[in-house]
Order: structure tokens, then sequence, then C-alpha cells
């Protein structure tokens, strides 16, 4: 799917909003959201109380790039999925790549965003911009799926394709995150039970694999 170039103006935003999310997720998760103020993020971050106002409106909607860089990642795992591969193929693929880490790094990436999800699913702003942010992800993946998909598909389809896509993974890291558990794995198993699950009614989807 071809995409217009980022300017470099638009990167070094994008870059600046990434750092003060990142720093947004690691205090409300060392120290909860109501512990955490606008001026604390603008210093962990390293800018201004007035540099952090002109990206954001307040502290909770500061979380919301660091979220969106995970849609971003398993947006690309899908347009990049193998040729020849059905939607409903490239998704599973997709669910199997992005939930299942492979090296140490990305293991502590995923107990970090396991205890930022138990932080967010517990404070209403918070959830309020994780819904929104799972929102716009399902509205971005669908133009990715139509473009990896037959001409002469069903576009109600590719539709709850797209939906059920994102809430199997919403759910599944939902479910992960409020497991008491603290060796719980990673969520790859509840992502495809939901997805399965979501799809199942979708035979148009089954009758392409």
């Amino acid at each position: 799917m071809e995409q217009t170039q980022p300017t470099l103006t638009e990167r070094r935003r994008a870059a600046t909003e990434l750092e003060i999310a990142t720093a947004a997720a690691h205090l409300f998760t060392e120290h909860g959201a109501a512990e955490t103020s606008a001026e604390d993020i603008a210093e962990r971050a390293g800018v201004s109380l007035r540099t952090f106002y002109r990206y954001f409106p307040n502290k909770h909607e500061a979380v919301a790039p660091f979220f969106s860089s995970g849609a971003t990642h398993w947006q690309q795992a899908i347009a990049e999925s193998t040729p020849g591969m059905s939607p409903l193929e490239s998704v599973e693929q997709a669910i199997r790549n992005e939930l299942s880490p492979t090296s140490h790094n990305e293991a502590i990436d995923f107990a970090r965003t396991r205890a930022l999800l138990r932080v967010t699913l517990a404070d209403p702003e918070l959830r309020r911009v994780w819904m929104i942010v799972n929102q716009e992800s399902e509205v971005a993946l669908l133009p990715v799926i139509t473009s990896i998909t037959a001409d002469d598909s069903d576009p109600l389809s590719l539709r709850l394709l797209a939906a059920a896509a994102t809430d199997a993974i919403r759910i599944a890291l939902e479910s992960w995150a409020l497991q008491e558990s603290s060796s719980a794995a990673p969520p790859l198993e509840l992502a495809l039970t939901s997805f399965g699950r979501l799809t199942a009614g979708i035979p148009e989807l089954h009758a392409a694999k």
C-alpha cells in the first residue's frame, strides 16, 4: 500500500510525541495516574511544561501515542503478510508474529505493557484513551486489509474482519493484564481464540482460505 513519506518536521514532531508518551507510560506504571502530573511527565521527557501542552491537552492524553505505536506495528505486520494468503490468514499470521516475543528485550516490553494496562483499566480517563486508540486502530486497519484483498471481496466482511482483529487483540491484552499470576504467558493464545470466535460467523472469510 503506497504511503506518502512524512516530512522532517512531521518526523520530529512524532518523535517528540512518542518521547513524551513513553515518559507518561513509565510514570503511570510506576506511580499510577492519580500520583502523576503533567509536570512530572514533562520533566521525565526532558521538555518544558509549555512544550508538553503544545502536544497534549492533559496528562491522560499523553499516553495515546504509546498505545498507537503498537497498533502501527500491528497494521504493518498485516500489510507485509506472506503473498497469497487470505485476509483471515494474514491477520492470524500477524497475531502470531506480534504477540510472540523472540528476545529478552521483547519479553521486557511485554511485561511493561502488561503493567501499564493494569493501571489503564483501573483508571476511567486512561481507559477512555485506550478505547479511543483501539477505535482509531480499527479504522486504520480496514484500508490495510483491503489493500491485500482481491477486488471482488465483500466490503462488509472486510469491515467485520477489521473489527474482529482489533477487538481480539484488545480483549486478549486486557484479559492477560488482569490475570493475577505474575508469570502469566503472553496473550497469544487468548488472541487466537478470541479472533477465531469473533470471525466464526463470517463465512466469506473462511471460504477464501
